[in-house]
């Protein structure tokens, strides 16, 4: 099956799939790039029902011989349109800060439950938990996320007993400097065990890794190049420093206080990540810009990074029922502009 062309803005996009057969066609392209398959059986000889805008399996057997495009995705079950969905996950992936789902439901034009389902079942759907590992320079931090004591009810109040993260919860962040990446996890406490794990799962051994003097990471050094800033004395020496992360806590920390207001602690790693992918989205179209207009430069192009369809995403339903960090997604083109 030919790719189907992603158009590059947000307004471009609403016009563009507006077309129920534009959409269909344009999910196929990325579900089945090599033709369409049966979920059943994966056999490639299926007739294509154009009234019913539903594909039927030659193959002979009894069990779900018709299938849509919708089968095996997240909008499996869903009577909302394609439309609507693709916008959605536009605004998800693209809005830095976040997007609320009253802010959702008043541009789609549907009501603040759905649009929630919507939000929520796109954003645990961008969680992708198969980083592989990889070398490079690397910034390592921690963050406690919670209302300020101060702003709390007094009965609130009264169950926080200490200082600081009390009452808080906890996230981990790595940033790969070369890529622009972050990867980001709830964790349970900041002691050196579990921020250690995080960092020996994701980051080959002998990468360089930048943190602060927290005492979490001292040990780092017997597999890594670990270089520490301390901020009691400074914010950077060199190439010592973690603003890099400590950047995308800010943004994060915007959305959750200025977007989104209230989050439910069990719904938290769904809003920290789609921030992450949000800015991993963020950061790669960054770079094709930046390349385009190097090529343009040289050769003279007249096409740049603009143009060029950004991202989007094809979701496993299956796997975004599944409240775990497991969740699969793969990404179907482009169509989210930094």
């Amino acid at each position: 099956m030919s790719s189907v062309p992603i158009p590059a803005t947000l307004q471009d996009a609403i016009r563009y799939f507006s077309d129920l057969d534009v959409c269909i066609q344009t999910l196929a392209a990325s579900r089945w790039p090599d033709g369409v398959k049966c979920p059943t059986c994966g056999n490639m000889k299926v007739t294509y029902l154009k009234a019913r805008r539903v594909w039927q399996c030659n193959a002979g057997h009894r069990d779900r011989k018709q299938f849509s495009v919708k089968v095996g995705t997240v909008f499996e079950d869903s009577p909302i349109g394609l439309d609507k969905w693709f916008t959605a996950a536009w605004m998800v992936a693209n809005c830095k800060n976040g997007v609320s789902s009253h802010e959702m439901a008043r541009t789609l034009g549907v009501t603040q439950k759905t649009a929630w389902f919507m939000d929520h079942r796109v954003r645990l759907a961008m969680q992708t938990g198969t980083f592989e590992k990889i070398a490079g320079k690397f910034e390592a931090d921690e963050s406690f996320i919670g209302g300020l004591a101060r702003f709390m009810h007094k009965d609130r109040k009264a169950k926080i007993t200490g200082t600081g993260g009390a009452g808080k919860a906890v996230v981990m962040g790595i940033l790969d400097r070369e890529r622009g990446k972050v990867r980001v996890k709830h964790v349970e406490n900041v002691q050196r065990e579990t921020l250690q794990a995080e960092i020996y799962k994701h980051v080959e051994e002998g990468s360089e890794v930048f943190t602060d003097a927290w005492v979490a990471y001292t040990g780092l050094d017997h597999d890594y190049v670990h270089g520490v800033i301390d901020h009691a004395e400074a914010y950077v020496n060199g190439q010592i420093h973690t603003n890099g992360i400590e950047n995308f806590w800010s943004l994060l920390k915007r959305g959750l206080k200025g977007t989104y207001i209230s989050v439910e602690p069990f719904h938290l790693f769904r809003y920290e990540r789609s921030h992450g992918q949000a800015r991993n989205v963020s950061e790669t179209n960054r770079q094709r810009r930046s390349s385009g207009n190097r090529l343009k430069e040289t050769t003279g192009a007249g096409e740049t990074w603009a143009s060029q369809p950004s991202a989007f995403f094809f979701f496993n339903r299956r796997a975004s029922r599944q409240r775990t960090s497991s969740t699969s997604i793969s990404f179907f083109g482009t169509l989210i502009r930094a």
